[in-house]
């Protein structure tokens, strides 16, 4: 057992070393890419998969090279790591736990409302200069390009993701062929023909996007609850590890005494000088 946790946390960290790397990898992609509008989750997976790399690589060096100062850096950071991602998740399902999803009858695909998603997903969406950046990530991904050849019928039948149903079209409700008296969704006079306006300034676009990032928001979490429950078997197990280690530095394994000397207690030497008086006496 005193090698035992220090070879699992070594082949351990050695595998979350090398697993760290496609994480960095598909952040830079993700940040690199002109057709990926999720820039909700590029930071946290570059600066997981950065921590991840960093605290594996202490933790290997600390557990299979007798490190003690490695192995403590290792767990300090490990703990703030779980801590973050327990945050991370309540936050995500809080943020993200209430949706816009509007069923439209007599039609596969479905319509999203902006006011129906948390205050603090609209607030970013209703930034300017964030939603600038969007609008011209989602004309580049041409998302919309894909209904051109789309039929009546099609948009009976067939069904949307969240940015074509929001950013594409108008929204359903909307009645063009005549003059109405009746209040219209103000989306409806947003809506344009142009390819570069759309409905992209509209409300049902935001929601869209927002309703995208829901639902992988929702996915992170699931993620992150997994990790956390590794991560703290990971962690319970380089604690062992430091232990170990701290004892291998010290030089006193398991199973032997290197005590050499024991200071004798006060009353040692009286009890000792009345057991010699005693023997001479008789």
């Amino acid at each position: 057992m005193y090698r035992f946790s220090n070879t699992v946390i070594g082949f351990l960290n050695l595998f979350t070393l090398l697993a760290s790397i496609p994480i960095i990898g598909g952040g830079l992609w993700m940040a690199k890419s002109t057709t990926t509008c999720e820039n909700f989750l590029q930071t946290p997976l570059l600066v997981i998969g950065f921590v991840v790399l960093i605290i594996s690589l202490a933790g290997f060096i600390g557990a299979c090279f007798h490190v003690a100062w490695a192995l403590w850096v290792y767990l300090v950071v490990m703990l703030f790591l779980i801590a973050t991602l327990m945050g991370l998740t309540i936050f995500g399902f809080i943020v993200t736990g209430q949706g816009g999803v509007v069923d439209v009858p007599g039609r596969a695909y479905k319509e999203y409302k902006l006011e129906n998603y948390s205050p603090w997903l609209r607030d970013r969406v209703k930034d300017v200069e964030y939603w600038r950046t969007i609008r011209s990530c989602i004309m580049g991904s041409k998302t919309c390009d894909k209904l051109g050849s789309w039929t009546p019928l099609d948009y009976m039948e067939k069904d949307m993701s969240p940015i074509q149903s929001g950013c594409c079209k108008p929204p359903t409700t909307c009645n063009y062929n005549m003059a109405t008296l009746v209040p219209q969704d103000p989306d409806c006079y947003r809506w344009n023909n142009s390819p570069t306006l759309l409905c992209y300034e509209c409300d049902s676009c935001k929601a869209g996007v927002l309703e995208d990032v829901r639902r992988d928001w929702h996915k992170l979490s699931v993620l992150n609850i997994v990790m956390l429950v590794l991560l703290i078997g990971i962690y319970s197990i380089g604690c062992c590890a430091f232990r170990n280690t701290r004892r291998a530095q010290t030089d006193y394994p398991y199973g032997e005494n290197r005590m050499t000397k024991v200071r004798p207690r006060w009353d040692y030497y009286w009890w000792r000088w009345i057991h010699d008086m005693k023997e001479r006496l008789y």
